[in-house]
């Protein structure tokens, strides 16, 4: 073994130290995450639909004295006043205003909002543990860090954590997605380092290119995006459904559990508007990163397309995330049906990068493991 492998040998183990340490520190961000949904307030939404259900008790005479007439009153019975139900503001996906709060973030809950500020910190301490991993896994081998699935998913994970720091520098109110963002990426890290792990090593002859830079960089920050969207749908898909049994109260209502973590989101329209405004900002950068992977494939292999499985499902996934754009700008899509898509689109994401890296045979088979 020559000076310069044990150099990489070294660098190597430091990435693998830097990754072990960042999934450490996630977890300790997931934990106070978790308190700051425990802890936190609900958000506006979820205090004006638990006043459906606020009973106040007062002495029999107090009530009477306070009693309204019939066209609006509260209504006095054996010395409860029991408030009127309110009118249910829930802003569903069909319009209204924005409501920009989720768990401890601006509701005026002190301990929660506390807790928020610890995941908030512990994140981003992780997030430089896992950038360092990342690049000194780069420096020992000396070329992009994401020439096999190990080092690609790593690098996901890091640009997902990346996407939602920087909405929080600019002043998005996305703290609601840290819980499920630090959940999966802890998640993603563990089966890199478990399943998906490969030693470091030099790539194999097609993959000597510039084009490794642009195309599959372009990859990695398209998914580390489209899964912000991705979860937003999800989550208003659950979200929506709440709000919709809050607004017949003759129907089933929600149980205690899920009133309690649901009304801890953003309403349903907020979540529907940043899902859109997710896919539409980072579609023309997953619409790139097709197109240079064609030019690439015609630089390696002579072709720009030969209908190789991963180019199929490429393709696949960029007519899923057309069809969502093209179906809320044209047929008007909002709510349930635009979620669904942009949920099935994510999953065809997914599809293309676990099963067809690792069960299907093509000529873009560097999964590594």
């Amino acid at each position: 073994m020559n000076l310069a492998a044990a150099a990489n040998e070294t660098l190597a183990h430091y990435s693998n130290v830097l990754v072990y340490s960042a999934m450490a520190i996630y977890t300790l961000a997931f934990v106070a995450h978790m308190a700051e949904w425990v802890f936190g307030s609900r958000s506006k939404v979820g205090r004006t639909a638990a006043a459906l259900t606020t009973e106040v008790t007062a002495p029999a005479g107090s009530a009477q004295k306070g009693a309204r007439s019939s066209s609006g009153a509260d209504a006095c019975i054996g010395g409860t006043a029991v408030l009127e139900r309110p009118k249910v503001v829930t802003r569903t996906a069909a319009g209204g205003p924005d409501v920009p709060d989720g768990p401890g973030a601006h509701g005026g809950t002190e301990k929660g909002d506390l807790y928020g500020r610890i995941a908030i910190s512990l994140t981003v301490l992780a997030w430089a543990l896992h950038v360092g991993g990342i690049v000194t896994r780069a420096v020992s081998v000396q070329r992009a860090p994401w020439g096999n699935m190990y080092e690609f998913s790593t690098t996901l994970g890091g640009a997902a954590v990346t996407a939602y720091l920087v909405l929080l520098l600019l002043k998005k109110n996305v703290r609601w997605l840290g819980l499920p963002l630090v959940t999966t990426v802890l998640l993603d890290l563990g089966l890199a380092v478990s399943v998906l792990y490969t030693a470091s090593d030099q790539l194999v002859p097609a993959l000597h290119s510039y084009w490794l830079w642009i195309h599959v960089s372009c990859a990695i920050l398209s998914g580390a995006v489209l899964y912000l969207g991705a979860v937003a749908s999800l989550l208003f898909l659950f979200r929506d459904r709440h709000e919709a049994k809050l607004a017949d109260p003759d129907g089933p209502q929600p149980g205690a559990f899920a009133t309690s973590v649901l009304t801890r989101l953003p309403s349903a329209a907020s979540l529907d508007k940043f899902a859109y405004r997710v896919n539409a900002t980072v579609f023309p950068l997953w619409t790139f990163t097709i197109i240079a992977g064609a030019i690439w494939a015609e630089a390696a292999w002579g072709r720009y397309w030969g209908w190789d499985p991963k180019e199929v499902w490429s393709f696949i996934t960029w007519v899923a995330y057309a069809c969502y754009l093209h179906a809320r700008a044209t047929v008007g899509w909002k709510g349930r049906k635009a979620a669904w898509l942009g949920v099935i689109a994510f999953v065809c994401y997914l599809f293309n990068y676990f099963i067809v890296n690792i069960f299907v045979t093509g000529l873009h088979s560097y999964a590594g493991v």
